[in-house]
């Protein structure tokens, strides 16, 4: 059996906890106003094509922060939702010196460098088309949620 990882980038995984929290959250909070609760049904079922659910640290740190911009009470429960969806997923650390010093790092900053780097492992979901295109570029395995929400899902790469 093929064992499929798909590594979660930030904008999708505040889509994850948001739309996990509460759906009606998705169109009022300020990070997923650009989605409708379809898409966090579509999220829901491109990740359950995949064997296991992988994150950085630097994409849960921006994942928190970004969290955070709803009021109370719902920011106390998206935040809360995001602590036990971590606590379900595979944890992969890349040292900030060695994403600082990956080529993509000047271009896309430490957290998509770092991303670079644990995409060896696994096949990056992300909204960001920049990324998107310089993991595609350096042979490695990404999944445009754009693109799916456009076309559909057809349980790709």
């Amino acid at each position: 059996m093929n064992h499929r990882v798909a590594l979660v980038d930030t904008n999708l995984l505040v889509l994850l906890s948001v739309g996990s929290s509460d759906r009606s959250y998705i169109e009022t909070h300020r990070r997923t106003a650009q989605f409708a609760p379809e898409d966090f049904d579509l999220l829901l079922s491109v990740l359950s094509s995949y064997n296991s659910i992988l994150v950085t640290p630097n994409v849960l740190s921006e994942c928190s922060n970004l969290c955070a911009y709803i009021g109370e009470p719902a920011r106390t429960q998206v935040l809360a939702t995001l602590k036990i969806l971590t606590e379900d997923r595979e944890e992969l650390y890349v040292k900030s010196k060695d994403a600082a010093c990956h080529a993509s790092y000047l271009r896309l900053g430490l957290t998509d460098a770092a991303i670079h780097i644990a995409a060896e492992q696994a096949t990056v979901l992300t909204t960001d088309l920049d990324l998107y295109l310089s993991l595609l570029s350096a042979g490695k395995k990404a999944v445009n949620f754009n693109h799916v929400r456009e076309w559909g899902w057809q349980g790709g790469v």
